[in-house]
């Protein structure tokens, strides 16, 4: 290995390595600050190419990518000469200075284990958190104690191992007396001598064994044993075994054969935004679920989910060490460039002392699980994100972020937020959400239809959608204008009732967001100066890189990706989305249902909606028969012969997912 160093200076265009200096080679760099601390640690195929990557402009770098450079004030790397040392020396580099620009996975809970202390004379068997240690035999982790202590006290009833604490263990010692679960047959009793240290090993060998997954073989054997002492006459022995193997069963049954072919394996998913992403891991282990656990990270760059997923791995097993890898990892992708997937299935086996199948399912039992634990990452972080949005002190910080980041004179109370939905300039809507203290009111969210006819782009929508708002507020009118607006959620429990208070549009916002760059937020302005609401400040949050834009500015604002100021307004913005794409499904089906049925004689409004109540869509509606259409109340046998004509032999609805273009059969 050889090793280069770059003189320290603050400036990144100052401290940038010579031309041609860095080597072409694979190896591991790292940032340093003005002060020697390593602040960010990476590895490349071609150093060259990587490091000149991070000096090129520095307005096209990720945020976070650059407060690295520009906090840093030296690089220096080390060549290697594989991409498995890369792999090593970039995981040895992370743990050893712990930089805080790498992504660090952290447990988003805390998660207990069942624990058997196999390093005491006595083995107990546990709950158990927190850092392992050396002697003790894990299984799990779990999502909930309870789940270990209801499996625990199945299992006690056939290995009845101590489970006592060492106070316990040693006062019933010297009163000669044992604890409840001596008694009641669920602990053999170490404690007074019922059993020898060898003997209370024995029975803590068959638990081990049992959890290891080797359930079918004891089973059989306690079977054989109650059929033996049934043959001999021996009926209470055998009901006791009877019952041992239905508390068996029971403990298994919580664990469910998820693996077919029995096979021992990690199944990885990830779910991210561009501020955070969350990990989930299920340890499935002779073919059923053994434990789950997950992390949480703030991202540090655009890093594909092949990256985190190699990044995440790593961290874990190298950890975890050679025990925690399993025969299979099954992971959502891999790193893009073959060589690197190449060499972390290397390292991984390195670890493990033995090959690793690394991959990504395909089809069967294995795809459909991996499946379930991304769901599960979805999940996980967005309840990540609910908990830090429903936290009083933490949305009191956030408001108070934004109104510094964005010099407000307060904090801004109401936030409204705009986005605009449409699939070729076809069905345009818009949606408006608002969030007061930081939280949804979905019963002040409001839905437009765009008219215009120069409607048909974002920056045109977006401008009508504010021109109509802001003509509402300055109207302030008694009653709303029902095709325009309606709300998707029931108010919330602290509303008034309708007739005691406002309606919605009577009250001006602290802060108007849009969805979308300086195009969207100069036509937001344009449209709120001509509704004379010029005092109101707006915004524009754009998506790749969470830019946060004033009106007529050449720079955005760049808010620290940390700061609660942004996760709350991503979130304001990625709600408006959700609701502006459901509008406008909603107008697309209704807009197609409508066509298809237009025309048809004898078939009005009135009837056109007792059809869609009575089938619910239009491809029950075309399976139905000449009859089953007749039965509905005002459907005559003609009227019903000319709907399934008609439906016969018209075109077929299609549905378009508003989000990817695609389009299927409705």
């Amino acid at each position: 290995m050889s090793r280069h160093r770059v003189g320290h200076v603050a400036d990144p265009s100052t401290y940038r390595p010579a031309p041609g200096s860095i080597p072409v080679e694979p190896g591991v760099y790292r940032f340093s600050d003005p002060n020697g601390r390593v602040i960010y640690v990476g590895k490349a195929k071609s150093l060259r190419a990587r490091l000149s990557s991070y000096f090129q402009d520095l307005a096209a770098l990720h945020p976070r990518t650059l407060a690295m450079v520009t906090t840093a004030a030296k690089v220096e790397w080390t060549v290697v000469r594989t991409e498995v040392e890369a792999l090593q020396l970039e995981y040895s580099w992370i743990k050893e200075y712990d930089p805080r620009f790498n992504v660090r996975y952290r447990d988003d809970k805390s998660y207990p284990y069942l624990a058997v202390t196999l390093n005491e004379e006595y083995p107990r068997a546990m709950v158990m958190r927190g850092a392992k240690k050396r002697g003790v035999r894990y299984f799990g982790p779990y999502a909930h104690a309870w789940a270990i202590r209801e499996t625990l006290d199945q299992l006690l009833r056939v290995f009845p191992v101590r489970s006592c604490s060492k106070g316990v263990f040693n006062r019933s010692r010297q009163i000669g007396r044992p604890c409840l679960l001596g008694y009641i047959g669920k602990c053999s009793a170490p404690c007074v001598d019922r059993v020898d240290a060898d003997e209370h090993r024995a029975i803590v060998d068959d638990l081990v064994a049992f959890l290891d997954g080797k359930t079918t073989a004891y089973v059989r054997r306690l079977e054989r044993e109650m059929k033996a002492a049934s043959a001999e006459l021996d009926f209470e022995r055998a009901a006791r075994l009877r019952d041992d193997i239905a508390a068996l069963e029971r403990a298994m049954e919580a664990n469910a054969v998820v693996l077919g072919d029995g096979t021992d394996a990690d199944v990885v998913a990830l779910a991210d935004d561009p501020l955070e992403v969350a990990v989930q891991i299920f340890y499935v282990r002779g073919g059923r679920i053994r434990g789950q656990r997950g992390w949480v990270a703030d991202k540090s760059d655009d890093a594909s989910a092949g990256d985190l997923v190699e990044r995440f791995l790593l961290q874990l097993y190298g950890e975890l060490g050679g025990e925690a890898v399993p025969r299979e990892v099954l992971v959502p992708e891999l790193p893009a460039d073959p060589d690197e997937a190449g060499a972390l299935r290397e390292l991984l086996a390195e670890i493990r002392g033995a090959k690793v199948d690394l991959r990504v399912p395909q089809r069967g039992d294995k795809k459909a699980l991996l499946e379930t634990v991304a769901t599960n990452a979805q999940q996980s972080l967005k309840l990540h994100k609910s908990k830090r949005a429903s936290d009083l002190t933490t949305r009191s910080r956030a408001l108070e972020e934004i109104q510094e980041a964005l010099e407000l004179d307060e904090p801004p109370l109401r936030v409204e937020c705009y986005d605009i939905s449409n699939l070729a300039g076809t069905e345009v809507v818009g949606s408006m959400v608002v969030f007061e203290d930081g939280l949804a009111r979905k019963r002040e969210y409001r839905k437009f239809t765009v008219r215009g006819e120069d409607g048909h782009d974002d920056v045109s929508a977006i401008r009508e959608v504010l021109s109509r708002r802001f003509r509402r507020l300055r109207e302030a009118p008694a009653d709303d204008e029902a095709a325009d607006e309606t709300a998707d959620g029931a108010p919330d429990a602290g509303d008034q009732p309708e007739t005691a208070r406002p309606r919605a549009f009577a009250y001006a916002p602290g802060l108007v967001v849009v969805d979308g760059g300086q195009p969207q937020v100069n036509a937001a302005r344009v449209a709120m100066d001509e509704a004379g609401v010029a005092d109101i400040p707006v915004i524009g949050l754009a998506k790749r890189l969470e830019e946060v834009w004033l009106p007529d500015t050449d720079d955005p604002v760049i808010m620290p990706r940390t700061s609660e100021g942004l996760y709350l307004l991503q979130r304001v913005r990625d709600e408006a989305h959700r609701f502006a794409i459901t509008h406008h499904r909603q107008r697309r089906s209704t807009s197609m249902t409508d066509s298809a049925l237009d025309g048809i004689p004898g078939l009005g409004p009135a009837r056109r909606k007792a059809l869609l109540a009575r089938f619910g869509s239009l491809k029950r509606l075309r399976a139905a028969t000449v009859d089953e259409v007749a039965a509905v109340p005002g459907v005559g046998p003609a009227t019903a012969q000319a709907v399934v004509d008609a439906l016969a032999t018209g075109p077929r609805p299609t549905s378009v997912n508003t989000a990817t273009g695609e389009v299927a059969e409705s």
